[in-house]
C-alpha cells in the first residue's frame, strides 16, 4: 500500500510541475490577453460580434497585426505548442461531435476566438462571442480539433512585431 501512494504522489508531482512549467512559458503578451478575456467574461465587447474580442484583446496589449484577421505570427498545432491567448481565425469549419446519444453539427464559415485554456494537444477551451448559443457576450467553449471534419483554423500567436511566417 505505502509502494502504491508513493507511485501516486510521483506521478501527481510530475504532472503538477509539468503544467506548471507550461504555464511559465505561456508569453507575456498571451498572458495579458488572457487577463483581458477574464475580465470580459459573460460581457458584451464593442458591437458584440467575434472580431470585436480580438480586435480589444490586441489593442489593449499593443500587439503588430494587419487589422483583418492576421492576429499575429501563424502557429501550427501540429508542431508548435499552443498557449492561451493565441487567436484562432475559422473559415468554413464543420465540427461534428457526439455526447451521449446526441450528434451535433456546428459551422464557423468566418469566425474568430481566443485559446482560453489548453486542456491537451488539440482540445481546448475558447473564448468567443456572437455564437448560437451565447448571443452576443464573450463565452468560454470547448473545441477539440479531433472533431473538426471540414474546413481550415488558423492559429496565430500575438506578437509586438508581425514577421513574415
Amino acid at each position: 500500500m505505502r509502494t502504491f501512494k508513493l507511485i501516486i504522489f510521483l506521478i501527481f508531482s510530475f504532472f503538477v510541475v509539468g503544467n506548471s512549467s507550461a504555464q511559465n512559458n505561456i508569453p507575456e503578451l498571451n498572458k495579458e490577453i488572457v487577463k483581458y478575456v477574464k475580465s470580459v467574461k459573460g460581457k458584451k465587447v464593442d458591437r458584440g460580434e467575434c472580431w470585436d474580442l480580438a480586435n480589444q484583446a490586441l489593442i489593449r496589449v499593443n500587439a503588430d497585426w494587419d487589422k483583418a484577421y492576421i492576429y499575429g505570427n501563424i502557429v501550427d498545432p501540429e508542431t508548435d505548442q499552443i498557449f492561451p491567448g493565441d487567436l484562432i481565425q475559422f473559415e468554413n469549419v464543420k465540427v461534428k461531435y457526439t455526447e451521449g446519444n446526441a450528434t451535433y453539427t456546428e459551422f464557423m464559415t468566418h469566425h474568430t476566438a481566443i485559446v482560453y485554456k489548453v486542456i491537451s494537444k488539440g482540445i481546448f477551451e475558447i473564448a468567443h462571442q456572437n455564437t448560437g448559443s451565447s448571443g452576443k457576450k464573450v463565452v468560454v467553449g470547448k473545441l477539440n480539433l479531433n472533431h473538426v471534419v471540414k474546413g481550415d483554423i488558423f492559429f496565430y500567436r500575438p506578437t509586438k512585431k508581425l514577421g513574415n511566417n
